[in-house]
C-alpha cells in the first residue's frame, strides 16, 4: 500500500480522517466534561498528520499527472472533517489516483 504514491496518499487521507475524529471526541470531552487531554493529544496527532496529507497532495500532484483544480480541491478537501476522504473516494472512481505508466528503455 505505501509502495506507490497513491497508495501512500490514500493511507494518509484516511489517517486525516481518523485524526479529525479522534479531534473531535476530544473536543466533546473537553467542553462537555472539563476534560482536555483528548484535545492535547489528537490536536497533535492531527497537526502532524494534516501536514503530511498536504505534502502528500503536493507530491501526488506532480507522480499522479494531477492538473492545479484537482490539486485545489485536494487541499481544499484537509479543512473540512472527513473532506480527505470524500476527495480520495472520488479522486479513485474518476481515475485521478491512477498511477501513470512508466516507460522502460
Amino acid at each position: 500500500m505505501f509502495e506507490t504514491p497513491s497508495g501512500r496518499f490514500r493511507a494518509v487521507a484516511v489517517a486525516e480522517a481518523i485524526s479529525w475524529a479522534g479531534l473531535l471526541i476530544g473536543m466533546f470531552f473537553k467542553y462537555a466534561m472539563g476534560n482536555a487531554i483528548g484535545v492535547h493529544i489528537f490536536g497533535s496527532v492531527h497537526g502532524v498528520v494534516f501536514i503530511a496529507y498536504v505534502v502528500l497532495s503536493l507530491l501526488a500532484r506532480r507522480a499522479l499527472g494531477w492538473d492545479n483544480r484537482t490539486t485545489v480541491w485536494a487541499l481544499v478537501a484537509s479543512i473540512p472533517p472527513f473532506g480527505s476522504v470524500v476527495f480520495e473516494r472520488w479522486a479513485s472512481r474518476t481515475g485521478r489516483l491512477a498511477e501513470r505508466a512508466v516507460a522502460i528503455n
